[in-house]
């Protein structure tokens, strides 16, 4: 129980003290003029203010609360290295033992353990959500028990008692770790990439230690070995061999003694695009849809187009003087042998043999082919004649033959059964509704995959791979009606684009192909694409070198999926029959892994204001005192709490020390007696 006195006045303290101010007033007067009763008269008004002030003796009933001390427990991957668990748990018997025997205090522990993806130790994150599930008056002190490598101490909040921090490692430990700056998102195929590395020691290293191997892998093979300097920055050079997704891999062998090897290696995922795309386009002749492969080409920034139309055959002759005639010259030696390697794709439209590309060019274009070019042709009329592309040396890279035979029709075309699975005509659009063509070549298939079919099931788009090359061959001249939208149109930029784009060999569009991408933090989506009804499992091969078998589930024609959840952090392997995909999971290089050298550094902007202290585990557990606020919290093998005399009230009482009677009372005692007393007189 505690008594205190207050003041609850029955008039606002301004008219109190202006009746005071009156009455003080008047008995300076009285005493002034020598009335013998000011005296009494004065002893009057104190009683009449006192009653009006309200005098009250207020009692409390309290119940003392305990103070509250915060442990927070570091349990974050940093933690786990070395004998960090064990001298955190003795770190925790420790302090457990000491608060438990210490009176009216309570202990709350708080575990902190790796933050949501790569965001590393969130440990001010943990301690302000236990501060707000806390009364602050009751907080004593806040014991962390730490690496002190914490990633979120700009968050630290404002604290209501001194903060401590036991801290895990030992003098001598030391790490190396390899560091990947600048990597890019995208890189050029065929122009090197400058990467910039470096390994680096920290904390008590071996002396002498100059130089460290490394190794680099692409895409999971075999690694080059190299020797590299220790604590310098290097400039690597990286070539990408490919399209799409390079998985560069650094790795530095453990050496002995260091605290962990899990920062020893990087990936690094690097998309590879062309520079440029090079394309040349021949148009035999002029007719509508030339210039709809133009605008397709051109309408590209990353496609640089050289394109020759044939305007007049050379074997008219009308007297037209041949300077009058050539707007450019025709370098046919030039690009068909000296120059032909440096295109990535050769379209033949509507063109046909008329002496202007002797047979050797052709035979020249169809080598091109096997060791790895593109070719598309775009048939007209003219395919179907003696004078056709496919009667040179071109044919026999050619998947079908013509039949002689021209249909003059109104068809619609339309993808077929192998079409709905080839990335180049699947998922295209509304194909009930688009317009019609009028006209086809007849083919006979010697090869490939009829992607698109015409009058009676006719083939009218052959896709096929020769040697290291691809082949294109769309038996119609007719693709720009939808340009022009007849009969609505048709989707016939994407399906340029497309099969432009599949013919150079670009990664999205392989028809047979396994990948893998990132989803979010370690969940990547299987990707397996084919021409095939059915596929087996895929393989995993985890970075500890596990293997796992996943069952993919079909979700379009030709394409299965699976999500799947990688444990580890590192690279991936997957195979399915002849298809093989790398894909690494997780960050570059783990946040709580950059640095795992014990420091106090960050945490002394939190500690420093209110005069706590940091100390090695190693050194012994500091015994835990009381100190007053604002005084020294932490000295020479002891921490201090601050004791918070927090209380619960549970009643409390009022009585009135002048009850209304006796103010009465003594007022007209005091009144009659200086009336009396001057009466006399």
């Amino acid at each position: 129980m505690t008594g205190t006195l207050l003041f609850d006045p029955l008039v606002p303290w301004p008219v109190l003290a202006l009746v005071a101010a009156l009455a003080l007033a008047g008995v300076v007067l009285a005493a002034w003029r020598g009335l013998s009763g000011w005296a009494l008269r004065g002893l009057a008004a104190i009683v009449i203010l006192a009653a009006l002030s309200g005098p009250v003796f207020q009692q409390e009933d309290r119940r003392p609360l305990s103070d509250i001390v915060l442990l927070l427990e570091d349990e974050s991957a940093s933690q786990q290295l070395a004998d960090r668990p064990a001298q955190m748990a003795e770190a925790v018997e420790a302090v457990t033992a000491a608060l438990a025997g210490r009176e009216n205090t309570e202990l709350r522990r708080v575990a902190v353990p790796d933050g949501e993806g790569d965001a590393g130790t969130q440990l001010m994150t943990a301690l302000s959500a236990a501060l707000a599930e806390e009364p602050s008056a009751r907080v004593a002190g806040i014991i962390a028990l730490s690496d002190g490598r914490a990633h979120d101490m700009e968050l630290a909040p404002d604290l209501p008692a001194p903060m401590h921090l036991l801290m895990t490692g030992h003098d001598t430990d030391w790490d190396r770790r390899l560091i990947v700056r600048n990597a890019p998102a995208f890189a050029i195929i065929g122009e090197p990439v400058t990467l910039t590395i470096r390994i680096e020691d920290s904390g008590a290293a071996p002396v002498g230690a100059g130089t460290a191997p490394l190794a680099i892998s692409i895409d999971g093979g075999e690694p080059e070995q190299y020797d590299v300097p220790i604590g310098a920055d290097l400039e690597l050079p990286i070539t990408l061999p490919h399209g799409g997704r390079n998985v560069i891999q650094f790795t530095v062998p453990g050496a002995e003694g260091e605290l962990t090897d899990r920062n020893n290696t990087a990936l690094i995922q690097i998309n590879g695009v062309r520079d440029r795309l090079r394309v040349l386009l021949v148009s035999g002749e002029p007719h509508p849809g030339g210039r709809t492969w133009r605008n397709l080409l051109k309408s590209d920034s990353s496609v640089d187009l050289v394109h020759f139309t044939i305007l007049r055959p050379p074997e008219k002759q009308d007297g037209v003087p041949v300077g009058e005639l050539s707007l450019i010259a025709f370098p046919t030696r030039e690009l068909f042998l000296e120059k032909i390697d440096d295109f990535d794709l050769i379209i033949f439209d509507r063109y046909k043999r008329r002496g202007i590309l002797p047979t050797i060019y052709l035979d020249n274009v169809a080598n091109y082919v096997r060791e790895g070019g593109a070719v598309l042709v775009a048939a007209g009329p003219d395919f179907a004649t003696a004078d056709s592309i496919y009667r040179s040396p071109l044919g026999a890279v050619l998947p079908a033959a013509p039949t002689a035979r021209v249909i003059e029709q109104r068809y619609r075309p339309r993808v077929t059964e192998l079409g709905d699975r080839h990335p180049v005509t699947s998922d295209l659009q509304g194909c009930d509704t688009w317009g019609s063509w009028l006209r086809q070549v007849d083919l006979e298939p010697e090869s490939g995959t009829v992607a698109m079919a015409g009058v009676d099931d006719r083939p009218l788009l052959v896709l096929d791979r020769v040697g290291e090359g691809r082949v294109a061959l769309l038996a119609s001249d007719h693709a720009w009606l939808w340009n022009r939208g007849y009969e609505g149109g048709g989707p016939q930029l994407e399906l340029l684009r497309r099969l432009a784009h599949w013919m150079m060999k670009e990664p999205e569009l392989e028809e047979e192909a396994l990948t893998a991408e990132v989803t979010s933090g370690q969940t990547m989506r299987i990707i397996r694409r084919t021409l095939s009804e059915d596929i087996g499992d895929v393989t995993v091969t985890t970075p500890s070198g596990e293997t796992e078998t996943v069952t993919l589930d079909p979700v379009a024609p030709g394409r299965f999926e699976r999500l799947y959840r990688g444990a580890e952090i590192g690279l991936y392997r997957l195979v399915e029959g002849a298809q093989e995909a790398v894909i690494g999971l997780g960050p570059a290089a783990p946040r709580e892994f950059e640095e795992t050298i014990a420091t106090p550094a960050l945490f002394e902007p939190v500690i420093e204001p209110l005069r706590g202290g940091a100390f090695d585990i190693e050194d012994g557990i500091p015994s835990i005192r009381n100190v007053r606020e604002g005084r020294p919290a932490a000295g020479r093998g002891w921490i201090g709490l601050t004791p918070r005399n927090a209380y619960e009230t549970r009643d409390v009482t009022q009585t009135a020390l002048l009850p209304p009677w006796l103010v009465l009372l003594m007022a007209a005692l005091l009144i009659v007696g200086g009336w009396l007393r001057e009466g006399r007189r």
